[in-house]
């Protein structure tokens, strides 16, 4: 009987790259975090994928899934396991022209959707990175410059195709295999590999996009009339606040509006974007029409030696006042995090909670606190960010997975409120009852 090293050389049709290869080093690691697998598998078909999950299966080895390597935590990796590499599987097809209907490759990245989509005048609802792989965004949310008006990335998924834990292809959809349809969207990748995707594109024109800047002093002001106008902006304005950047001068950095207002006529934009221009002294006003494609960033590497801690929470309306009380007060501190706020509701909040894994669905906001640098300076950054979170925690409520840099239990029950928990985990048992996906925001087999 043939060992499984050596099924594996005869039956994989991509690459299979290990220690001592020339590309090793780069293959081994993610974005953000390094490994030391002893398979690098690339697939070059979906019977590839099969063969790798087969192979981790029957090696007894550790598996990690990765589809454009930005996840915080470094799931796309791992040490002494088999790392089933998606890059080749990047293919962006229109299978549906009328529908707008799209098939994406569990290893494309939002870039490649965009150069695909955008000569049809198409678009899908994404996050704002290029680089940032489609699989990895969508099973766990989707937040972007387009959520308010056309909702999460996975909001506007109609299918998928998943290899399972025991190396089947399964579809599911809300016709087909509903419950694991259900749990994917928003259960990251807890339920097997998805090599594809269907989404329903919308047609999209030029977007206004840009930042308006103001000083620091004005940053509680700017906070409070932010938040109270997107409130009841119109849903075609998707907004962010970025503030106390160290790289711009930590409390003095100014303040930082981002907007987004998806759609070409200028005097609608101008009105949507008009209350924001009167919150305080507009020190830089540098919004403009452009291409969608053109608002989404290319992705960046740390240097060497730079680590990044970050965490996120919800906030319901009710909270928004005392919530931004508080990270103003941090964001004037000395050596604050990094601070970002995201408006969301709109379409995002239309949908019912049960509707998919994704459960935030009432919230106004999302933020995210990050500390970068050498990991003594995150080392001593520790006890203030546990005191922020301590003062923020009566006010504030789950967490998104894409956002978080660790998956203890604390984050999974953050990300996962308890019923669907346990909903996740009763379609886990029937998936993968092994758990033989394990590296993410884990949901163990009920």
């Amino acid at each position: 009987m043939s060992s499984a090293p050596e099924a594996l050389r005869r039956d994989f049709g991509g690459d299979i790259i290990e220690p001592g290869a020339t590309e090793y080093e780069t293959a081994s690691r993610t974005v953000l975090a390094a490994g030391t697998p002893a398979y690098v598998l690339r697939p070059a078909s979906v019977a590839d994928v099969q063969e790798g999950v087969r192979f981790a299966v029957d090696s007894g080895l550790s598996l990690a899934v990765r589809g454009g390597g930005h996840g915080f935590p470094g799931f796309g990796t791992n040490a002494d396991g088999v790392v089933i590499d998606l890059a080749d599987l990047g293919d962006v097809q229109v299978i549906d022209d009328e529908r707008h209907l799209v098939r994406i490759g569990g290893g494309a990245t939002w870039g490649q959707v965009v150069d695909a989509l955008a000569p049809r005048g198409l678009a899908i609802s994404s996050g704002d990175t290029k680089s940032v792989g489609v699989g990895g965004l969508t099973l766990s949310g989707g937040i972007g410059w387009k959520v308010r008006k056309y909702g999460l990335a996975l909001d506007n998924v109609v299918a998928v195709e998943v290899v399972t834990a025991d190396g089947g292809v399964v579809r599911a959809s809300t016709q087909e295999n509903a419950e694991l349809f259900w749990a994917v969207r928003g259960g990251g990748g807890n339920f097997g590999i998805v090599t594809a995707f269907e989404f329903v594109a919308h047609q999209t024109t030029e977007v206004f996009f840009g930042t308006i800047s103001f000083p620091a002093a004005e940053l509680g002001t700017v906070l409070r009339g932010w938040a109270d106008h997107l409130r009841d902006a119109p849903e075609e304005l998707t907004s962010t606040v970025a503030f106390a950047n160290p790289f711009l001068g930590g409390p003095n950095a100014p303040v930082q509006v981002l907007v987004a207002f998806d759609g070409a006529d200028p005097e609608s934009a101008a009105e949507a974007i008009a209350p924001i221009r009167h919150l305080g002294t507009v020190v830089e006003d540098d919004v403009t029409l452009k291409p969608y494609g053109d608002v989404l960033e290319e992705g960046l590497t740390p240097p060497p030696g730079i680590q990044i801690m970050t965490r996120n929470a919800f906030v319901d309306e009710d909270s928004v006042p005392k919530v931004l009380q508080i990270l103003a007060e941090v964001g004037a501190s000395e050596r604050p995090p990094v601070i970002a706020i995201r408006s969301v509701g709109g379409a995002v909040a239309r949908v019912p909670a049960d509707a998919t894994a994704y459960s935030h669905r009432s919230a106004e906001l999302m933020f995210v606190t990050t500390y970068v640098g050498p990991p003594p300076a995150i080392e001593a950054a520790r006890p203030a960010m546990a005191q922020l979170w301590e003062d923020l925690g009566p006010h504030v409520n789950g967490a998104y997975a894409n956002f978080l840099t660790n998956a203890t239990e604390e984050d999974v029950a953050a990300v996962y409120p308890a019923e669907t928990y346990r909903r996740l985990a009763a379609v886990k048992r029937q998936y993968d009852p092994d758990n033989l996906f394990a590296g993410n925001h884990n949901v163990r087999p009920s």
